[in-house]
């Protein structure tokens, strides 16, 4: 029997894509993709991002074609996690034994899962459009990691539609205060050296490694990479930075609780002296824009925590 009134049909909405995270079969990296293109894959050999498309398949990380990807080496190119030391050892300190970089870089960490609805710490983060995996490294896993404290380290990486974010949290788990160095070395990918600016960093003093560690004042212009270039810059986390490619933005790196700025680039005898560097004329391929905290030591208390991260915007 036929009713006058029927009721309304309840609207069926569209199922809407999401983000795609697979572990590869030997379980040595991830990998996520978005709805709309964008792509990271990231070892879990000291949890490095080797790759990170835009959705039009650009990619925006250099890494070497003679980078070591089985973990026998620290990986040469991608975003490489530098803790608890930056550069060679400190002699008569805690960090005297370790290796360069320290052990971050080295270790194999756990992969702890994946969110698409956590809000990013950073402004301007679009959440909804992204998708965050988690991996953990603990004083546990390692067997020697020759610096006697307990800590657990939370690593994320945040992959949206327009940008890559990457945060570090550092728990002092011990009894005992330790200091450490935290950096994302990260390798931008560029189409030409000789093409690229720095901007933000004009009124940043520096040290420079190239001249024994000197301390230099403010530029007063826009960085460009004429030679090998090894510097140290302080400046306050809320100033963006721009790399740009031909008076073009290219990329823009925001950080947090981040107050240095390492832009490094080898240039042509170092590249040809770096076993894992290839091809020899890459240097004009990439430029290192590294956010850290470096420059003096981070003092963590027992039971407290550190946190920081940047985010690298693809222009």
């Amino acid at each position: 029997m036929d009713r006058a009134k029927k009721p309304a049909a309840i609207p069926v909405s569209p199922i809407q894509p999401t983000p795609q995270v697979s572990i590869s079969d030997d379980n040595s990296r991830v990998t996520a993709n978005l709805p709309t293109g964008q792509h990271v894959d990231i070892l879990l050999y000291g949890a490095t991002v080797v790759s990170w498309k835009s959705a039009n398949g650009k990619e925006n990380l250099f890494l070497s074609s003679k980078a070591h990807l089985d973990g026998s080496k620290p990986v040469r190119g991608g975003i490489p996690l530098v803790f608890p030391l930056f550069g060679p050892p400190t002699p008569n300190h805690p960090t005297g034994n370790l290796p360069q970089h320290g052990f971050a870089r080295t270790s194999r960490w756990e992969y702890l899962g994946k969110s698409s609805s956590e809000s990013s710490t950073l402004p301007n983060s679009k959440g909804d459009a992204s998708v965050k995996l988690d991996f953990g490294l603990s004083s546990s896993m390692l067997s020697d990691s020759k610096w006697d404290y307990d800590f657990n380290l939370t690593y994320s990486v945040t992959l949206s539609q327009d940008s890559l974010e990457t945060s570090l949290v550092v728990r002092n788990t011990g009894t005992s205060n330790y200091d450490f160095h935290v950096l994302f070395h990260s390798y931008l990918a560029v189409d030409d050296i000789n093409d690229t600016t720095v901007s933000g960093l004009e009124k940043a003093a520096f040290k420079d490694k190239m001249q024994g560690g000197k301390e230099v004042g403010p530029a007063g212009k826009p960085i460009a990479i004429e030679s090998e270039t090894d510097r140290i810059y302080t400046t306050a986390p809320e100033q963006t930075i721009k790399v740009l490619e031909k008076g073009k933005d290219r990329y823009e790196l925001t950080r947090d609780m981040l107050s240095d700025v390492v832009v490094w680039n080898p240039w042509i005898e170092k590249a040809k002296g770096m076993a894992d560097f290839e091809p020899e004329n890459g240097y004009k391929k990439m430029i290192c824009v590294e956010a850290g905290s470096v420059s003096a030591w981070n003092t963590l208390e027992a039971g407290d925590t550190w946190e920081g991260g940047q985010r690298i915007k693809a222009l």
